[in-house]
């Protein structure tokens, strides 16, 4: 067990009272949800009544002291497991107040923006055969590393033995640009990303090479035979779509639709509906510009390459992406919330026919980096802040 404990908040269960009159309509969801909203009896309450266009919200801290998280996922017991770029993967238990390291995940590169990364669950976790926890790292191969599917067995509150599924076809230097998020499809495929890995962004032009790409795997790691490029000898199986130069927030709504936010240059933040087959542009496309001359990089549109459904202002740097699915959140329900790095903000976007009809900024600085977003299965939105020491907030509607 780690010597370096995060401190953990107890939370209980409360029960929405009803409204008072001339609340907003969406309130109604949330008080007559009454599953709401478990939350924090002794914990830090670090902002309450933040008002947004529709309902206050307010944060609650539940745990705090981790150095660098990147992912939670939730186990269907009510602990969350949270990795850490050191390699850590800690098992909170809300109830009773306890955390710990869980022993046997693989050593990391933990250089740069390298480490374990994105953590989920295999969707049917909890029938016993599948309960298998999956996860990205940057594997090391001397001093360069190459970014790694594997998976592990939840074994009677520990891990088992973990098995490796997938890793890029070649390793490589700097330690950015991994990419790494996960998300299921409806069929039991799961999605990856890869990031260009920062050095040579033409790779993820490159049809053999899996760098600045998504990918379509089994859940053990092959390439299913239906992916766009099987039958093309020229293009790795794996590939789904190129020509992403660094995804870090990647969701699948409810209808099945993929979506992603990926990190341009120097501005040029994009959100795309990723399609199977589809590239991305990147980077004889782009709409930011080189950090050094400050010029565009490529151009803003080309033929046979999607432009971005939409552009994040400024230098967004989004990490973390989920779908509101709980009736609590009333009006936002069905929106994506992405999170962002630099910007430290918390965006709302709406969507309709493909597009983004509104965004709405529901934090700014409230949190600081935000690396993970994620919905809750008590209906509340989960945060993880990027830090040193990087804390798991609570998300939840407030009463006026």
């Amino acid at each position: 067990m780690s010597e370096r404990q995060p401190a953990v908040l107890n939370v209980f269960p409360l029960t929405a009272s009803t409204p008072a009159k001339g609340r907003p309509a969406g309130w109604l969801a949330i008080a007559a949800s009454g599953l709401l909203l478990t939350s924090v009896a002794q914990a830090e309450i670090v902002h309450q009544g933040l008002e947004t266009e529709h309902f206050p919200v307010s944060i609650e801290r539940v745990a705090s002291g981790f150095e660098h998280p990147w992912a939670v996922a939730f186990l269907p017991d009510g602990r969350y497991l949270v990795s850490e770029r050191n390699g850590q993967l800690n098992l909170v238990d809300p109830n009773s107040g306890e955390s710990r390291v869980l022993e046997g995940m693989p050593e990391v590169n933990h250089h740069g923006q390298g480490g374990l990364l994105d953590v989920v669950l295999h969707p049917a976790f909890g029938d016993g055969e599948h309960d298998w926890i999956y996860f990205t790292w940057s594997k090391p191969e001397g001093s360069q590393s190459r970014a790694a599917l594997s998976r592990v067995k939840w074994q009677e509150d520990a891990l088992g033995e973990v098995e490796h599924l997938f890793e890029q076809d070649r390793a490589s230097a700097p330690g950015r640009h991994y990419g790494s998020r996960i998300a299921w499809l409806p069929d039991g495929t799961l999605l990856m990303s890869i990031g260009d890995r920062g050095n040579e962004p033409p790779r993820a032009q490159a049809s053999d090479d899996h760098a600045g790409t998504t990918l379509r795997l089994t859940a053990t790691g092959s390439a299913p035979e239906d992916n766009p490029f099987v039958d093309d000898d020229a293009t790795l199986d794996e590939i789904y779509t190129q020509g992403n130069r660094n995804i870090q927030g990647m969701t699948v709504l409810s209808n099945g639709e993929a979506w992603a936010t990926e990190h341009g240059p120097r501005t040029g933040d994009e959100l795309n509906l990723l399609q199977p087959g589809n590239n991305y542009g990147w980077p004889e496309v782009s709409l930011g510009n080189d950090y050094a001359t400050n010029e565009p990089i490529g151009v803003e549109s080309k033929p046979g390459m999607e432009d971005p459904v939409h552009l994040f202002e400024g230098r967004f740097a989004p990490s973390g992406l989920a779908e509101v699915t709980s009736d609590a959140f009333g009006p936002w329900q069905g929106s994506l919330l992405a999170g962002g790095l630099a910007s430290e903000q918390l965006l709302l976007l709406t969507l309709e026919e493909g597009q983004v009809r509104q965004q709405e900024r529901i934090l700014d600085g409230e949190v600081g980096r935000i690396r993970d977003v994620r919905q809750g299965p008590d209906d509340a939105i989960y945060l993880l802040s990027d830090g040193a020491q990087g804390s798991l907030y609570r998300l939840t509607p407030s009463p006026r």
